[in-house]
């Protein structure tokens, strides 16, 4: 038997039916604390409540009962803009406001939205409605003012985007209820307390970075820091100066920029107290180096766009490095066989992991043959490949798509990254499987090197040679300057496995 996991007592979500509720209450009871910090802007919840409210009053004929596109960057625009449209009783659709023209006139064309929000010209919605910062100036001293919508605990508060890396990114549902039962998970994992000062990183347009940016810091009338763009430089200044708490932190990569940056010894980091991590699995290296430089631990944990979060690693229930930690509460994980997704596998063998939970999703809009595939007998097929040890730490190998086939063996590039990263010299790693006509797949490591270091290909595969069996050693081995990230800051396979190609080719 497992430890029965309760969530927090002291300001459980779940007890309000809306975000904007979550939201009015932190403000009933907090109107001079910092809300909201940016680049431009500095609002106190009472402050970004008036803001809410005369925004609210004004796009309310726009907005009440219909779907809105919102494509806004992290900062105080964003909180203002996305609360008023709950306000107002609208259905915010949220977008990451960089994306291709393409792909975003037809993500527009599924939704058509009532309006389209945002804060900058878009090429594909000449027509929006801009939000700027002189804007939210002169709301946060308005004496406009609208009754708020009464919304049901089962009313859509978000629509996310999922995936998009091989197609038209899918709209996931997520009503009131389900985002807070999400937000409540993480409050579970990573517990924190009233008044905390954030820093949020990832983009709020993404589940992750939405749960650490918006719904987790609301819960706990926080104070939320933003960064105009991740910049590790500027992410440390501002965790100096506004003595950040809790670091919203992300995919490894996100610490390991953090932890290359030239002046990071002479940080001052000893407000922090919380660092959670997730959107990718951690090499065991990335952790020491963090818990050595910091004294910190990071709080692995796992979740996906349909789900979130699934599992995480904590204070009171455990830790185990290199695993994604265990089950969130009311939350039930398995590892099933890749073929069938039917047969359960015994504790400590790999397969393809499913979940349920009260906070996962209903489906995709307009999207059956999709939902029908992740959607089945209850369970969402999450796509990736783990397994379960005997104490209940789910440990995640690889995506499925990710999987190498190198002569009839299967090499997880996970297991070839971590031994790569052994090695003092090298930063970051990124493994990919490129075609070829003899063993159908060879591995190819892509690696970046510490500042001032240098190291030979030659050096890196005799490194190798010491850790892996030789069908995982790589037969490539390419040094580049730097890594290039998504925009939820995960190392890009994509344009890796591209690069790749192209340095390989010429």
């Amino acid at each position: 038997m497992f430890e029965e996991k309760e969530l927090l007592n002291w300001q459980n979500p779940e007890k309000m039916s809306t975000i904007v509720e979550v939201f009015l209450n932190a403000a009933e009871h907090n109107g001079e604390r910092v809300f909201s910090l940016d680049e431009d802007l500095s609002l106190t919840y009472e402050e970004a409540k008036i803001s809410i409210v005369a925004l609210a009053s004004e796009i309310k004929p726009s907005v009440e009962g219909l779907d809105v596109a919102l494509l806004v960057g992290n900062g105080s625009i964003f909180l203002i803009t996305y609360l008023a449209v709950l306000y107002c009783g609208g259905r915010p659709a949220l977008i990451n406001p960089v994306i291709p023209t393409k792909v975003g006139r037809k993500l527009l064309e599924e939704l058509k939205p009532s309006i389209v929000i945002t804060d900058h010209d878009q090429p594909f919605a000449s027509d929006a409605l801009i939000i700027d910062t002189d804007k939210i100036k002169s709301l946060k001293v308005s004496n406009n003012k609208v009754d708020c919508h009464k919304a049901s605990s089962d009313e859509i508060a978000t629509y996310f985007y999922s995936g998009g890396t091989t197609g038209i990114p899918k709209r996931v549902i997520y009503t009131h209820k389900k985002m807070l039962a999400a937000a409540a998970r993480m409050a579970w994992g990573w517990p924190v307390n009233d008044g905390e000062v954030w820093l949020p990183i990832a983009p709020f347009t993404h589940i992750y970075g939405f749960l650490m940016g918006v719904c987790c810091p609301l819960q706990s009338a926080s104070s939320i820091i933003m960064p105009v763009k991740f910049h590790p430089e500027l992410v440390l200044e501002l965790i100096e100066k506004h003595k950040v708490t809790v670091l919203g932190g992300g995919p490894p990569a996100i610490y390991q920029a953090l932890l290359a940056d030239e002046k990071f010894e002479k940080r001052d980091l000893s407000s922090l107290h919380t660092c959670p991590g997730g959107g990718a699995p951690f090499p065991i290296a990335v952790h020491q180096q963090w818990e050595k430089a910091t004294k910190l631990k990071i709080f692995e944990g796992y979740g996906m766009t349909e789900i979130a979060p699934i599992s995480v690693n904590t204070q009171k229930y455990g830790q185990k490095l290199g695993s994604a930690g265990k089950s969130v509460p009311d939350t039930d994980i398995e590892i099933v066989d890749v073929d069938t997704g039917v047969q359960l596998m015994p504790a400590g063998e790999a397969g393809e992991i499913r979940v349920r939970g009260p906070h996962m999703m209903a489906g995709y809009c307009n999207n059956p043959t999709e939902t029908k595939q992740i959607l089945r007998d209850g369970w969402v097929y999450t796509g990736d490949i783990g397994e379960i040890d005997a104490e209940g730490f789910l440990t995640i190998t690889d995506r499925k798509k990710d999987l190498i086939i190198f002569n009839g063996f299967n090499v997880f590039p996970r297991e070839v990254e971590e031994a790569v990263l052994m090695n003092p010299l090298v930063a970051s790693v990124c493994v990919v499987g490129l075609p070829n006509e003899r063993s159908g797949e060879i591995v190819v490591a892509l690696l970046t090197l510490k500042k001032t270091s240098e190291i030979s290909v030659a050096e890196i595969i005799r490194h190798c040679k010491e850790h892996l069996v030789a069908y995982k050693i790589p037969k490539t081995v390419l040094i580049i300057e730097k890594m290039p990230l998504t925009p939820a800051g995960k190392i890009d396979k994509m344009v890796m496995r591209a690069l790749a190609q192209e340095l390989i080719a010429n």
